[in-house]
């Protein structure tokens, strides 16, 4: 006789924690994610369902892979592992369980996922995000995104961080750890603003480099 696991029916979906990596579509008209680990290869959307990695026929979560979108419980437990040397770049995702899942210990293992709020952690320099930049790595047809103050964009490809909402979309909220205001993709005048100071960041940083060309300096 084989047992088998209690079945649970939520009333609405269970609410979970993950690190991702934001990325941007090689022609810059889709916005996602992408894991930091067994999942990295795969890029997915803010709602999106689960496949196996290793391409195998059968459907997310099977019980005997280890397939399928995962998460833990408790937010300051994915919070950890944006400790690590190579997490500081990711992002806290919030997202919501959809679909069949598996209950473990510490979170889920689960088919559907749809993404609710992005938390962007501090430029490399230490000032609040208001961007997401190149991060100089990526996947096939993907630009992996890190965050990045005004000051530090200079000529790479970048997002405001509602631009990049917008993009998402399916009404992802991204905020920066110690912003007052959070992202959507119809924040209207927040948006402009914002889009408006990485436009003056970048024309700074172009006639910097402009000056140094026109201007070389004493030759030694």
């Amino acid at each position: 006789m084989r047992l088998r696991l209690p079945e649970e029916r939520p009333t609405e979906p269970p609410t979970g924690y993950k690190i991702a990596h934001p990325v941007l579509s090689q022609d810059g008209t889709r916005a996602g994610f992408t894991g930091v680990s067994l999942g990295g290869a795969l890029p997915y959307g803010v709602l999106d369902e689960a496949r196996c990695v290793y391409g195998r026929r059968h459907r997310a979560p099977h019980r005997r892979c280890d397939c399928g979108f995962h998460c833990v419980h408790d937010s300051a437990a994915a919070e950890a592992m944006l400790c690590t040397a190579e997490h500081r770049a990711a992002v806290l995702l919030e997202v919501g369980v959809l679909g069949a899942y598996i209950r473990f210990e510490r979170g889920f293992r689960y088919a559907r996922q749809r993404v609710r709020t992005a938390t962007v952690g501090p430029c490399a320099c230490g000032a609040v995000a208001g961007a997401l930049a190149d991060a100089g790595w990526g996947r096939p047809g993907w630009r992996a995104l890190t965050a990045a103050c005004a000051g530090c964009v200079r000529g790479r490809t970048s997002l405001s961080l509602a631009s990049f909402a917008r993009l998402a979309g399916e009404g992802l909220r991204v905020q920066a750890t110690g912003a007052a205001v959070v992202a959507t993709a119809g924040s209207g005048v927040s948006e402009l603003v914002a889009e408006a100071a990485l436009l003056q960041a970048r024309l700074d940083w172009f006639q910097s480099q402009l000056a140094r060309l026109v201007d070389p300096g004493p030759q030694g």
